[in-house]
């Protein structure tokens, strides 16, 4: 490939996540595309707080389909633009998900998240990056009328000349203490393949596995700590046989968070205490009020639908700090002050593993590289 460079255009970028996964593999971000303020607010914040250069084009805060309207030429230029010194242009984005998710309303391709995946799909279409990443969860994968409209999806990129491969992964395999399943769909164009690889690139031989560190079915097979009474305070040992880097109290400790700015970003409950006293480190179980194991690794790092993570060991909820530790993100990452806590906990939330968003970035470098 002549070591070209690899320039990334990001959309629904959430507070950037994803994103950092590529910066800190080397890609150089061309444009920030989020329509809620608060997060493209965030993003910028933490990047200036760690030092990580501005995209070279702007943060575009506005409807991703104003690319496929008015803004059109506009994007257009900045292809060019970014294409003129021989590099290789990617999309990456995670449409918003609830109209997918098991857990949500199910609205599907007719919600008004569900139609941005189209949107993003439509833009892929249009500008003909030359490779791409699309995200999502696994509800789009597995449930029915949802796999209908992926697969429907897949069929129109492929049409377009897009070769493609996508895999239900979980962040666990990547060394992420959460128990979170993701669609990642990676695709390149054929005229890439053709142009910069003479044809021999091969989709069928992307290496999913070459970052991923543990299996699936490893992980789930782990003596992993049951339920144990609560006890505010308490100390209690790693147990043996089990992965240490999986679980929260590695990451609380890793990411030094009773230290960290935000570690008083939590929500304080005028009611539910005595609640809060009653249920078990490790009583999972329920849809909201779950207690964590520390020595264990989390449900999904999700925040809504009243969804409320308890403290392994203190008689409160997660701070922000706390949950983006289990998130992976570096320590150094931090979000404004005068952000809401909603905003805070909603942004978390939604983004992607830091450990997986890099791994799958480098992947992506080591294919278009070898």
């Amino acid at each position: 490939m002549d070591n070209k460079k690899l320039k990334i255009f990001s959309f629904f970028s959430g507070s950037g996540f994803l994103d950092l996964g590529f910066e800190k593999a080397g890609y150089e971000i061309e444009i920030v595309n989020e329509f809620q303020p608060m997060f493209m607010k965030a993003y910028q914040y933490s990047r200036s707080k760690m030092g990580i250069p501005q995209p070279e084009h702007g943060y575009f805060n506005i409807d991703v389909n104003d690319f496929l309207g008015n803004r059109r030429e506009e994007l257009q230029g900045y292809i060019d633009s970014s294409k003129a010194d021989g590099s290789l242009i990617g999309f990456i984005g995670g449409p918003p998900c609830p109209d997918f998710s098991i857990a949500g309303k199910q609205a599907g391709k007719e919600g008004e998240n569900g139609r941005l995946s189209l949107s993003y799909i439509k833009l892929i279409l249009a500008m003909k990056p030359d490779f791409f990443l699309f995200e999502n969860v696994k509800g789009l994968w597995r449930t029915k009328r949802h796999r209908e409209f992926y697969d429907e999806l897949k069929r129109m990129l492929s049409d377009a000349g897009y070769e493609i491969t996508d895999r239900l992964t979980n962040a666990l395999e990547y060394g992420a203490p959460q128990d979170r399943d993701r669609i990642l769909m990676f695709g390149i164009h054929k005229d890439t393949v053709e142009k910069c690889f003479s044809g021999k690139k091969k989709i069928e031989d992307f290496p999913w596995d070459k970052y991923q560190k543990y299996e699936l079915e490893t992980i789930k097979d782990l003596p992993w700590p049951g339920q144990e009474e609560y006890e505010e305070g308490s100390v209690r040992e790693c147990p043996d046989g089990i992965i240490e880097e999986l679980t929260v109290e590695y990451w609380f400790r890793k990411n030094d968070v009773e230290n960290h700015p935000n570690a008083n970003d939590f929500f304080k409950p005028k009611a539910g205490l005595v609640k809060m006293k009653v249920i078990k480190e490790g009583d999972d179980s329920k849809k909201s009020y779950k207690r964590l194991h520390r020595w264990r690794y989390s449900p999904t790092v999700a925040y809504g639908n009243n969804e409320v993570h308890l403290h392994p060991y203190k008689t409160r909820r997660l701070s922000a700090a706390e949950a983006m530790s289990l998130q992976t993100l570096p320590k150094e990452f931090c979000l404004p002050e005068d952000m809401s806590l909603t905003d805070k906990f909603k942004t978390i939330g939604n983004g992607v593993p830091f450990i997986l968003a890099n791994g799958i970035a480098k992947t992506i470098r080591d294919f278009l590289s070898e």
